[in-house]
């Protein structure tokens, strides 16, 4: 029997990567969308999964079109991957921030309680719960067993979220997981992301259409992987026989500073002639140290890193260089070329179903 997945969010990186390693495995895969004026469906088109996946308009602020999802999709398991994701964004938009990336993980555990018990639920909690915790205890890597002390609107939020998705589990019973996933980036990055951010100033820099990158902080660091590897620890952890949560991380730090040398590097330049701070993205509070412990992941979960750091960094660079060579020869980037799907498209295709 045809397993079926429902993921919130699929049109970001890891809904987008996730839904990819989802069809793979033989899953029927449908996808929440927020519906814009602008539709934002380019992650599944570039990764070709876009006529293969089955979409549904859903407000998270709405519990109705939640509950609608779920009986339309039908499905085994839940990943909840939609939120309000960027940091920086929280401070700006705190109320906002509360309610999508916070309540509505109450929202949809509810509707599971109320309309499909059995499914099984992913929770995508975040290493930015830990906050300050990194840093206090001297830089060591973090475990499930580690104190949250959140340092943004969207750590707090993310916090509810971990809490509320225990609650559900012990209280009512639903196999509800969280996955504390510690940063995982990818060419399918957001570029208000310093990752893809440098990665993408790099790439212009090197093809002459740039020549400055302006960075926040230098010296923050992050334990940073390779995103389609950490989907994969999603579906590891609903394929337990019992709810627990787990550490997702690779184990090592690395600073703002020596993310954008690296990537300058890989394209024979010196970051230091390019690179300007710029105060303007130094934000209130900032979480100066996080590095995970995934031992507890690789020991339950046989999940391990795969990809490195450096190499991390030359896969994002090359695939910016390549994008950017491309449209320096006339070629769109997915985002805007002209068959990309319309918001009629998906409509029609989700009001089939």
């Amino acid at each position: 029997m045809v397993k079926r997945a429902l993921i919130t969010g699929i049109t970001g990186q890891d809904g987008a990567y996730l839904a990819k390693f989802l069809l793979e495995k033989g899953y029927e895969v449908f996808g929440t969308y927020r519906r814009l004026s602008t539709p934002n469906f380019w992650r599944l088109e570039y990764l070709g999964i876009f006529d293969k996946v089955n979409l549904i308009p859903v407000e998270l602020s709405d519990t109705g079109s939640i509950v609608e999802a779920l009986k339309i999709s039908e499905p085994d398991e839940v990943y909840h991957l939609a939120a309000q994701s960027f940091v920086e964004a929280s401070f700006e938009s705190p109320v906002a921030t509360g309610d999508i990336t916070g309540l509505a993980t109450t929202r949809i555990l509810e509707a599971i309680r109320q309309v499909c018990l059995d499914v099984k639920f992913y929770n995508a909690a975040t290493s930015e719960m830990f906050g300050a915790t990194g840093f206090l205890n001297g830089g060591k890597p973090l475990s499930e067993n580690d104190v949250f002390r959140p340092m943004s609107p969207y750590a707090a939020a993310k916090l509810y979220g971990y809490w509320i998705t225990k609650i559900y589990r012990e209280g009512y019973k639903i196999f509800a997981v969280n996955g504390i996933l510690f940063n995982h980036e990818s060419p399918l990055r957001g570029l208000e992301f310093v990752t893809r951010k440098i990665a993408n100033e790099v790439a212009k820099i090197k093809l002459g259409l740039s020549n400055e990158l302006r960075l926040g902080n230098l010296n923050a660091k992050r334990d940073w992987g390779y995103a389609p590897e950490y989907v994969e620890s999603m579906w590891l952890m609903l394929q337990r026989d019992e709810p627990d949560d787990y550490v997702i991380a690779t184990g090592e730090a690395h600073s703002v500073k020596e993310f954008a040398e690296s990537a300058f590097e890989i394209v024979g330049l010196n970051w230091e002639d390019h690179v300007r701070v710029d105060k303007r993205f130094i934000r209130p509070l900032d979480v100066p140290h996080l590095v995970g412990d995934y031992s507890k992941a690789e020991r339950v979960l046989g999940w391990k890193p795969r990809t490195k750091f450096n190499k991390l960094v030359e896969i994002m660079v090359r695939e910016e260089v390549g994008r950017w060579s491309r449209w320096l020869k006339g070629e769109r980037f997915p985002w805007d070329a002209p068959n990309y799907p319309s918001e009629n498209r998906i409509l029609t295709r989700a009001l089939r179903m």
